[in-house]
């Protein structure tokens, strides 16, 4: 598998067009509304607690009202489960017509088993409205396999009205200031950081950003990338330095037996100070009136400048709609999910669940001042790594999380990790 790989710096350019909003609505493409009564199902994470139901519910019933003649269906299941199901549909050949699926080697596997349909054709109707180095993460060999929804990174979020008890009005900017203000916290009785040690990919939003502002953006892309080798020590300095959060106390201690929903509704109760999650959970901030006054976005500071600098993000394009090659209606699938996709982004934008890998059109002067706080740090950027967990294959990314998982109990230490990957990911 051949994929090409998405760079900051022209993304940056993209995500500057998202903050003033341009574009217009398309015309009608035809494709999905051929006349001919057809079943369409499709598969998704959009569960009732997930930040982007309401803009997959708005985007389902527009598509409902515009094509009655065809009968669609979804389903919406829990992040980690999903991810365990959709793989075993694929394996047995028993997907959806349309499936949720992230970018780069989590859906490749899926291409490379020749699982998907390829959406060349269907993207010419489409090219004028949706960026062709938006598509970078899901082309595989030079064809089209995604539909890109919104975009998020991994954003550092403070509760300011806790900042402000310690003496601060704005975000620690450097490292160092960092720790003062987490010391601070913890002198005054306030968790500085929760995380969901249920779900393993919480850990990893704030474990990779400390590896990148440690051994840089590019070391980081090369070894999910299966470039370079995990036997980095710079890497295991930053794991080292990542545990040293923990065992300062850092991080609430029972966060290792809560789901991030429990966190995030702890973080919004005014429990820690800060908490590191993609961008996708502004809309949930937005929509709490009492609590979205308090808080502000920003980045993980820099730890090794000689490695790393301020741009430098985790994130990109990643949620994915794709097209079962199995499907009956596979062609009519693929008009359908195009479309789909792009009100998905829309509603999901307008909502403030993230970026729009779409161009924006209509009026979006309601996006809230976080999303738009959270769109100034991308247009800003050097570099962006993409979730570890889907960049990298799924045995590797499977691989991985376990390790992850025994750095933040504290049963392995930064070289242990290194080794250990170095040894199990070839």
């Amino acid at each position: 598998m051949k994929m090409k790989r998405l760079f900051g710096g022209a993304l940056a350019g993209i995500m500057a067009i998202a903050m003033v909003g341009c574009g217009k609505p398309a015309a009608n493409n035809g494709g999905a509304a051929s006349g001919e009564k057809i079943s369409l199902n499709m598969w998704c994470i959009a569960t009732e607690s997930d930040s982007n139901r309401k803009s997959y519910e708005k985007a389902i019933a527009d598509m409902q009202a515009k094509y009655p003649d065809i009968n669609f269906t979804w389903e919406a299941f829990e992040n980690q489960s999903y991810k365990t199901k959709i793989k075993a549909a694929v394996s047995a050949n028993e997907m959806p017509d349309i499936f949720f699926t992230w970018s780069c080697a989590f859906l490749g596997d899926f291409v490379d088993a020749g699982k998907v349909y390829c959406l060349d054709e269907v993207y010419e109707k489409y090219k004028d409205e949706l960026p062709e180095k938006m598509l970078a993460n899901t082309t595989y060999n030079g064809k089209h396999y995604g539909v890109p929804t919104t975009m998020n990174i991994v954003g550092l979020f403070a509760n300011m009205d806790l900042l402000g008890q310690v003496g601060y009005t704005e975000i620690p900017g450097t490292y160092d200031e960092f720790i003062e203000c987490c010391d601070k916290l913890k002198e005054a009785g306030i968790i500085p950081f929760g995380c969901a040690g249920k779900e393993t990919w919480c850990v990893t939003e704030y474990l990779e950003s400390v590896i990148e502002k440690s051994a840089g953006a590019d070391t980081l892309n090369a070894i999910f990338a299966g470039e370079a080798t995990w036997n980095n020590q710079d890497v295991a300095d930053a794991v080292d330095t990542f545990q040293s959060l923990v065992n300062n106390g850092y991080f609430d201690p029972s966060g290792v037996g809560l789901t991030n929903d429990e966190v995030k509704n702890n973080f919004m109760a005014g429990k820690y100070a800060f908490y590191m999650n993609g961008t996708w959970n502004c809309a949930d901030f937005a929509a709490n009136e009492e609590f979205f006054p308090k808080v502000k976005v920003g980045e993980f500071p820099v730890i090794n400048a000689d490695k790393s600098k301020l741009g430098q993000l985790i994130g990109g394009p990643s949620d994915t709609l794709a097209v079962a090659a199995s499907s009956p209606n596979a062609a009519a699938a693929a008009d359908y999910a195009m479309e789909l996709g792009k009100l998905i982004c829309h509603y999901g934008y307008l909502d403030g669940c993230g970026l729009p890998a779409w161009t924006p059109y209509g009026d979006t002067s309601s996006v809230n001042g976080l999303t738009q706080s959270v769109a100034k740090i991308v247009a800003d950027s050097d570099t962006m790594v993409l979730f570890g967990d889907t960049a990298m294959a799924a045995d590797s990314a499977a691989t991985y999380l376990s390790y992850v998982d025994q750095v933040y109990g504290c049963l392995l230490d930064g070289d242990q990790f290194i080794a250990g990957l170095a040894n199990d990911i070839k």
